[in-house]
C-alpha cells in the first residue's frame, strides 16, 4: 500500500486488527444496537466488512486515502469517506472504531463532548478502557461525563491481535448515552468544573475537600454525604455517578 500524504503507519497510528474473536465481539455489540453506523478509522476493513453484513446504513471514514480507495472498490454497498475522526460529524446513532492508540484521548474527548450518537463501541488502549469503565476507581474524566453516559468493559485484546503489534494490549468498551441524564445538560460545564476542583482539591477527607471546593457550609456537606451514603474516608475516585449527582445537587450547584 502506498504511503499516505498524511504520513506513514506511525503518524497515522495504524495498528490493524486481526484478532477474530475481537472482531466478532465488536460486531455483536453493534448488532445489538439500532440505526445507521459510523466507523472511525476503517483501515483495511477488518471491522467494516462484517459491519456491512449487518445490512444497515454504514459510513466508514479513514485518513489514509489509499485505504479509502481500496474499500470503495471492494464495498460498494456502503459509504466510504476520506475524513478525519477529529472533525467528522458524529451524528450517526452508533459509532464504532479501532481508535489509533496515540489519538485515544483527543478522539475520546471529542466523542464525549459532541455529536448526537447514542452508543459508541470503541477499541482503545487497555488501560484507557479499564480506567474509563471504572475498574479500580473512577478517573476525573469519567466522573465528569458519567451523569450523561454509562461505560461498560467488554474484554481485553492481546497486543498480538494487531498488525503491526503495538507495545500494549487493547480493550473493548461500550459507551451509552443515558436517556435521562442524572444532571441537566445545561449544568454540564459547571458540574465538570466542580468535579475537577474536587479531584484536584487538598484535604484529609472528602468533607474537607468539598468545603474548599464549594465554599458550602459544613453541615450541608455532611448532610449531602450522609444522604449519598458516602463512607467517611471515601476518595473522589470511589464515588458512583449517582453519589456525584446527589452531592452536586446539594452542594455544588
Amino acid at each position: 500500500m502506498p504511503r499516505s500524504t498524511y504520513g506513514g503507519r506511525h503518524e497515522l497510528g495504524q495498528n490493524f486488527l486481526t484478532h477474530n474473536p475481537t472482531i466478532a465481539k465488536i460486531t455483536s455489540l453493534v448488532a445489538a444496537s439500532d440505526g445507521p453506523i459510523l466507523e472511525l478509522g476503517a483501515g483495511g476493513g477488518a471491522l467494516t466488512k462484517p459491519l456491512a453484513r449487518l445490512g444497515r446504513p454504514l459510513t466508514a471514514i479513514d485518513l489514509d486515502e489509499h485505504r479509502v480507495a481500496a474499500l470503495q472498490r471492494s464495498l460498494e454497498n456502503i459509504t466510504v469517506v476520506h475524513a478525519d475522526a477529529l472533525s467528522y460529524p458524529l451524528t450517526a446513532p452508533v459509532v464504532v472504531g479501532n481508535i489509533p492508540f496515540h489519538l485515544t484521548t483527543p478522539i475520546l474527548r471529542r466523542i464525549l463532548s459532541s455529536g448526537t450518537w447514542g452508543q459508541a463501541v470503541l477499541l482503545t488502549q487497555w488501560e484507557v478502557a479499564r480506567k474509563r469503565c471504572g475498574v479500580g476507581g473512577s478517573t476525573m474524566l469519567t466522573a465528569q461525563v458519567a451523569p450523561w453516559f454509562t461505560f461498560e468493559l467488554h474484554g481485553r485484546v492481546p497486543s498480538w491481535g494487531f498488525r503491526p503489534r503495538p507495545s500494549v494490549d487493547g480493550g473493548i468498551m461500550r459507551i451509552v448515552r443515558r436517556n435521562t441524564p442524572l444532571i441537566p445538560p445545561e449544568q454540564r460545564r459547571n458540574y465538570e468544573r466542580f468535579v475537577r476542583a474536587v479531584f484536584t482539591g487538598r484535604g484529609a477527607s472528602l468533607e474537607r475537600i468539598l468545603q474548599r471546593s464549594s465554599n458550602a457550609e459544613r453541615g450541608l456537606i455532611r448532610l449531602a454525604l450522609g444522604q449519598a451514603e458516602v463512607p467517611a474516608r471515601a476518595l473522589p475516585r470511589e464515588l458512583t455517578p449517582d453519589q456525584w449527582a446527589l452531592i452536586w445537587r446539594q452542594v455544588g450547584s
